[in-house]
């Protein structure tokens, strides 16, 4: 036995670090950003109720998208045994059980905040708590499906938290404008979760995970995952010039022009810029959602 495997048997508690690498920081900002866009969207003054501002955004982030990678890492600690025995889980560094214990006693965590949120709030974080477990979890595990799986994060990351954002800040349901932007730009988000599953490709197609990247190869998924992507953004800009917001349309319009240009950059070599085209295209997509937000302000918020 090596020095390595001594240690994670003797291990009985999670390194403080290993658990903060589980619940991945760098994953909070998309739901974090997107309860922000709904509470842009419906014209709320954050300072008016700060309180529910940072709830929602502790909520959407740390919480319930932590708790999402939690959960995801434990129903896929075989996967990452080949993808990325490092990790945590398969390293360790979290022994036993602990990885099912953190992400059960934040899923907990989450809906007690959520309650203080009201019923909009609380009922959203229902919504996204079923949607962290059945995305992972045996036996429905939705993301053995390169469709259904990143359409469901894509909508949790996107929909969920800035129709959230927009409800709770004005006590009620969103004007359906909000909720078609807010619902673009969550189906267009299932091309970003796409090209995350780039980098899980080789465990993927061993396990028997039929993401796009397996199913398809990579080139066709990275053009495919583009298309998602841009298309919903037409409509956006499309739907925006309509309602009279010329300039956030125009706007939107040069930020898709932009993400074209990133795209044709991956395609020259899509599994190994993949994760460029996420620090380039996907920064003028979250860039994007925000103009559209204020768009959305100047119509009138809430319905």
């Amino acid at each position: 036995m090596s020095v390595l495997e001594n240690l994670q048997s003797e291990r009985r508690l999670p390194e403080p670090g290993a658990v903060l690498t589980l619940l991945k920081p760098i994953t909070w900002f998309p739901p974090m950003w997107a309860y922000l866009c709904g509470l842009v969207s419906v014209g709320a003054n954050p300072f008016d109720s700060l309180g529910l501002v940072l709830l929602g955004v502790v909520l959407a982030g740390p919480l319930v998208c932590g708790m999402s990678q939690a959960a995801n890492d434990w129903c896929d600690r075989e996967v990452d045994a080949i993808n990325e025995p490092d990790r945590p889980i398969p390293s360790g560094r979290i022994p036993g059980r602990w990885g099912l214990w953190i992400a059960l006693a934040m899923s907990a965590l989450a809906l007690v905040v959520g309650w203080q949120l009201g019923p909009w709030g609380f009922g959203a974080t229902v919504v996204g708590v079923i949607a962290a477990w059945a995305y992972s979890a045996e036996p429905v595990r939705l993301k053995r499906s390169g469709i259904a799986g990143p359409g469901l994060v894509g909508l949790s990351y996107e929909t969920l938290p800035w129709f959230t954002g927009a409800a709770v800040l004005s006590a009620g349901a969103p004007s359906p404008e909000i909720v078609t932007i807010a619902l673009l730009y969550g189906v267009g988000a299932h091309g970003i979760m796409t090209l995350n599953d780039f980098k899980a490709l080789e465990g993927d197609r061993q396990t028997g995970v039929e993401s796009l990247p397996v199913v398809l190869g990579p080139e066709r998924a990275a053009r495919v995952a583009a298309w998602v992507m841009i298309l919903p953004q037409i409509v956006v800009f499309t739907l925006l010039a309509g309602w009279g917001r010329e300039w956030h349309a125009a706007a939107i319009a040069v930020l898709i022009l932009g993400q074209i240009w990133a795209a044709q950059v991956m395609m020259r070599d899509p599994k190994g810029k993949a994760p460029w085209f996420n620090g380039t295209g996907v920064a003028m997509y979250v860039s994007g959602m925000m103009i559209a937000a204020f768009a959305l302000r100047a119509l009138g918020g809430a319905g």
